[in-house]
């Protein structure tokens, strides 16, 4: 495990750029089936824009090594469930499983530096999401494409529990939660 990593709330614009950086480098559509298979992907792709404004509701968590950005955690409150059209559905189906009064929060997306996998980053940043969010919020949500295995094991290794699969898009989904 990595002891010089710290993990922080996204603040500043720079950190928000290195995010988007960090999320470029491991989009589905920029990284080769081996790597799919072997170190997972990400999916959606967030505007500048989207990002800074998601961070202003609810700061992103990020981990960072020597002032770098190496991992993150994104979160998004329901409020964004109609701003990002991949997310949609995941909004929809949080919708009709979950009791209307469970108060979440949707880890939109998490991504670690290839240099810095294997070295406990996601489950700190998990901790740390976990951490600082448990008086705001019951539980964290978030759906993971079953084709990408690391993410799946990832999740189920920090105690997230299956809500729901379902398909879409030629795509078999896993809803999943984490309560606090």
């Amino acid at each position: 495990m990595q002891t010089n990593i710290t993990y922080t709330r996204a603040s500043t614009k720079n950190e928000l750029l290195q995010i988007l950086e960090l999320q470029k480098a491991n989009l589905i559509t920029n990284v080769s089936e081996t790597v799919k298979q072997k170190e997972g992907f990400v999916t959606v792709h967030h505007s500048f824009e989207i990002l800074q404004t998601m961070n202003t509701v609810c700061p992103h968590i990020i981990a960072k090594h020597k002032n770098n950005v190496v991992g993150y955690a994104l979160t998004m409150v329901k409020d964004f469930k109609n701003d990002i059209d991949i997310l949609k559905p995941m909004f929809n189906h949080i919708e009709t499983t979950v009791n209307a009064n469970l108060n979440y929060i949707v880890m939109g997306q998490i991504c670690i530096d290839k240099n810095f996998r294997g070295q406990g980053v996601f489950k700190g940043l998990y901790n740390h999401m976990t951490h600082t969010l448990k008086n705001q919020f019951s539980c964290i949500i978030t759906l993971i494409d079953s084709k990408n295995i690391r993410s799946i094991n990832a999740h189920k290794a920090v105690g997230f529990k299956t809500l729901k699969t379902f398909s879409q898009d030629e795509k078999n989904l896993n809803l999943v939660i984490l309560n606090f």
